[in-house]
């Protein structure tokens, strides 16, 4: 069986789950090509889903979906009947409607959507100053990725012939969803930036901009395109590029998600069938 997962990753937590589910469809016996994403030139390339059996898509959540560019890039593709399986990172906060609203745009595009699963991840706002999952993923998510591969591996091949009927559709309408997205930008007030100073300009920050909102030279974030993934921010070299202490919204966040660091950060993915 032939599986291509595909993925879209700026702070790595996607990518490194990304890799051990592939290394698991391996150990069924599957060969697995992995495709990332992230950047808007490899979005544009395409994927070339010829000699494809079946596909998985990796995703963060951002505000509660996909990020934006993602679902409009999933929306470009035809799936022409085939079966796929999705996963999500998610830095210790809601995660629905993710799972639902992405598996409507897939299998409004033709695909068959056989299961789903979330793997906590450091959140990006760490960077600032927040402590969610610092140090995951970890073991608890490979040992869970492991059973998930192996029931997604029997809907693959037909062992298996259900589908999730129930994906949570959270509680919040589409206008307030597209209101949550613009939450991020008064967390994170202050886009990245390298504040003036110098640094070797490798360039890196721009060659792995989800958005294309970083220019190298400027060291400054277009405001405009950029989606606060913090992915330059966390691949930097020389830790050049900064942005607003988060630490003053991670308390106020806490209490009103109900929950306490310790609570959060016990908190363990899930599989849905």
């Amino acid at each position: 069986m032939n599986i291509a997962i595909i993925y879209f990753s700026a702070t790595s937590n996607t990518r490194a789950m990304a890799r051990i589910i592939g290394e698991h469809f391996e150990t069924q016996g599957a060969k697995v090509a992995l495709h990332d994403v992230t950047t808007p030139e490899a979005r544009d390339a395409g994927v070339d889903l010829s000699g494809c059996d079946a596909m998985v898509f990796g995703l963060p959540v951002h505000s509660l979906r996909a990020p934006r560019i993602m679902r409009d890039w999933l929306a470009t593709l035809d799936g022409n009947d085939m079966p796929c399986a999705m996963f999500f990172t998610f830095g210790g906060f809601m995660v629905h409607p993710a799972h639902h609203s992405t598996a409507e745009i897939l299998k409004t595009r033709g695909f068959k959507v056989v299961a789903s699963a979330e793997f906590p991840g450091k959140h990006t706002y760490n960077l600032g100053g927040w402590h969610a999952f610092p140090d995951r993923p970890d073991g608890r998510e490979y040992t869970l990725a492991d059973r998930y591969v192996q029931a997604v591996y029997n809907r693959f091949s037909g062992i298996d012939s259900e589908v999730p009927t129930d994906l949570p559709q959270g509680s919040f309408s589409d206008e307030e969803l597209t209101h949550f997205e613009t939450l991020r930008f008064k967390m994170v007030s202050k886009l990245p930036s390298r504040e003036g100073s110098e640094c070797s300009l490798c360039g890196l920050c721009e060659e792995i901009c989800p958005s294309g909102a970083m220019d190298h030279a400027s060291g400054i974030a277009d405001p405009e395109t950029c989606i606060a993934c913090l992915g330059c921010v966390a691949a930097c070299p020389e830790g050049a590029l900064v942005i607003n202490s988060t630490r003053g919204s991670w308390e106020p966040k806490l209490a009103m998600s109900k929950t306490t660091e310790t609570e959060l950060n016990n908190q363990t993915g899930k599989i849905y069938l």
